[in-house]
Order: C-alpha cells, then structure tokens, then sequence
C-alpha cells in the first residue's frame, strides 16, 4: 500500500496555541471562543487533556478571509 494514501501530507502543518492566535489575528481570548461556538472561527485540536492548538493552515485561510472580505467591499 502507498503510504502517502494513509498519511496525512503535514509538510507545512504548524500547530498554533492560543497566545499566537491571539498574537496573529489581533483577537483576544475570549472573542475567539465566542467566535469557535458562532461557527466563524476554526475550531482548535486538542492535544492532551488539558491543551489545544490550531492548525496554522486554517487561521491563515480564516486571516486571508477577512482581507478578501474587506476588498470586496471596498470594490462595491
């Protein structure tokens, strides 16, 4: 069997916590849960029992996201 058709590719997978997500977005703690729990941010990946991070590759998308919405407006 290919091994690369059960393994995930994690060549540029990082894993962040919650200081450098709050660092990246310019968000604090407590709005990126409400936003977890809204649906519009990423959700983390826990870890162990007590710690979580999350999946550069979608905060960067949520970060790209948020600058494709705010040029869509400004081209309305």
């Amino acid at each position: 069997m290919n091994p690369q058709a059960t393994s995930p590719d994690t060549g540029n997978l990082t894993l962040f916590r919650l200081r450098e997500v709050c660092r990246r977005t310019g968000k604090s703690r407590s709005s990126i849960y409400r936003d977890i729990a809204a649906g519009t941010f990423p959700s983390p990946v826990k870890l162990g029992e007590r710690a979580s991070a999350w999946d550069s590759r979608e905060v960067n998308a949520w970060i790209a996201g948020r600058i494709d919405q705010r040029d869509a407006k400004a081209a309305a």
